[in-house]
């Protein structure tokens, strides 16, 4: 198999004061794990962690063992700070307290 036969992909992260999206050139049938690490981007930011960090291909959740297509970009997601759903119980459990009166 020569050049002619790879794929394009591009490997994105972003942290709130920084994004990175790294176009890269891998081999047919590679895995979403393989083209993060050959992007570089793990030694560009090292607080990624793949036993950690969630990641995906244009915004939906895949696991490390995928493989690629032409033209997919890989999304590395950082962790969320707090969870939306719990939130949002938080907040619906604080206006039932703020409630006046029975009823």
């Amino acid at each position: 198999m020569d050049d002619h036969d790879d794929i394009m992909v591009e490997v994105a992260y972003a942290r709130a004061d920084d994004q990175v999206i790294l176009p890269i050139k891998v081999k047919p049938g590679v895995t979403l794990e393989f083209a993060i690490k050959q992007s570089g981007i793990l030694e560009a930011f090292p607080e990624i962690d793949l036993s950690k960090n969630k990641v995906g291909v244009f915004g939906k959740l895949k696991k490390l063992d995928i493989e690629l297509r032409e033209g997919d970009r890989v999304e590395i997601y950082r962790a969320l700070i707090a969870d939306p759903k719990e939130i949002r119980k938080q907040r619906a459990a604080e206006g039932k307290k703020m409630k006046k009166g029975g009823g």
